[in-house]
């Protein structure tokens, strides 16, 4: 169709010519319409997708990939087992292999899987067969778990079975001999200390629960076997201790460095006897020394600091012996 009004040439739309805007002028010539039909392309797509969520986008890749990390099953964290007992833990090869050759009272040995083997882990391994002592593999993470030792191997050891005062006093022989120990804190002192009590005939030694050395794999080491052969209590009121000992009939002898008696003073050969030592530092405490009966000091010919707590103790029980057996 023609328009003689404007001039140029139209199209009429196929079956809706009588619509306003049915005849689509175009530069060359009328062309028909599409009847609608292209209606859906000229709707808008909606607000642009956030980039984790177009499938190509590297923001959605990494997004897959943490999901899937998320739902993988976990492979089960491996706890460590402390062994039973609840006694201590050797931990070392050094360490072990001492205790081991001490003939230090153990629950288990536990070593790590595909661990460098040396002459301590093998001589470890040895002494533990030889007295059938249980050897439990495991991972080198528990190991680690257990101790914080990076070295591979463990050695449980027995919890140390106290005794009391008063088991020690029932026992013990006329005229009695025990050893007190105020605040001694190192473990190789306390050992040292058992085994001169039990070298020298002592009934037992006394110790402190609090601020003071326990009977642990060091202290057992030191005793060389000593710790089961002699009663070791722990008490909590070393001064309630001493009224007991007192009360049992013993007569209590400090030792202090600075104490003007001298140990040639303690002429006791048939006396029941506690002797008390202080501890590396600070000595005698003021409550205890007041408690004491007698205060001796070991004398020196040359101007030195005081002597070790356990070499002090094996002087004064020589000096007991040697006047109980004239």
């Amino acid at each position: 169709m023609v328009d003689h009004t404007y001039g140029r040439a139209v199209t009429e739309m196929a079956g809706n010519s009588q619509r306003k805007g049915a005849i689509r002028a175009t530069k060359k010539g009328p062309s028909g319409g599409t009847g609608g039909k292209n209606k859906k392309r000229l709707s808008g797509k909606g607000p642009t997708p956030k980039a984790e969520d177009r499938p190509y986008h590297a923001a959605a890749k990494r997004k897959k990939a943490t999901a899937a990390k998320e739902t993988r099953p976990r492979a089960p964290r491996q706890k460590s087992e402390r062994p039973k007992g609840g006694g201590e833990l050797v931990a070392g090869r050094n360490a072990v292999v001492e205790a081991l050759r001490a003939g230090v009272p153990a629950i288990e040995l536990i070593v790590a899987r595909s661990i460098d083997v040396d002459d301590r882990i093998t001589e470890s391994l040895q002494l533990a067969l030889a007295t059938h002592l249980p050897i439990r593999e495991v991972h080198r993470a528990e190991v680690e778990g257990l101790s914080g030792s990076s070295q591979g191997i463990l050695l449980a050891i027995k919890p140390f079975q106290y005794s009391s005062l008063e088991e020690i006093i029932v026992r013990a022989t006329k005229p009695m001999l025990i050893v007190a120990l105020d605040g001694v804190t190192d473990p190789r002192n306390l050992g040292a200390i058992v085994r001169s009590a039990s070298a020298f005939g002592a009934d037992g030694v006394v110790m402190t629960e609090r601020r003071a050395a326990a009977m642990t794999a060091s202290a057992w080491k030191a005793s060389a076997g000593a710790a089961a052969r002699l009663p070791v209590a722990q008490v909590s009121n070393l001064s309630r201790a001493i009224d007991e000992a007192k009360k049992a009939g013993c007569f209590v002898v400090g030792l202090a460095g600075e104490a003007d008696a001298p140990l040639s003073k303690m002429k006791l050969e048939q006396e029941s006897l506690m002797i008390i030592v202080g501890s590396e530092g600070k000595g005698l405490s003021h409550l205890v020394r007041e408690k004491c009966d007698l205060v001796v000091s070991i004398p020196m010919r040359a101007d030195t600091e005081s002597l070790n707590a356990s070499v002090a103790t094996s002087i004064a029980l020589f000096w007991v012996d040697e006047q109980r057996h004239k």
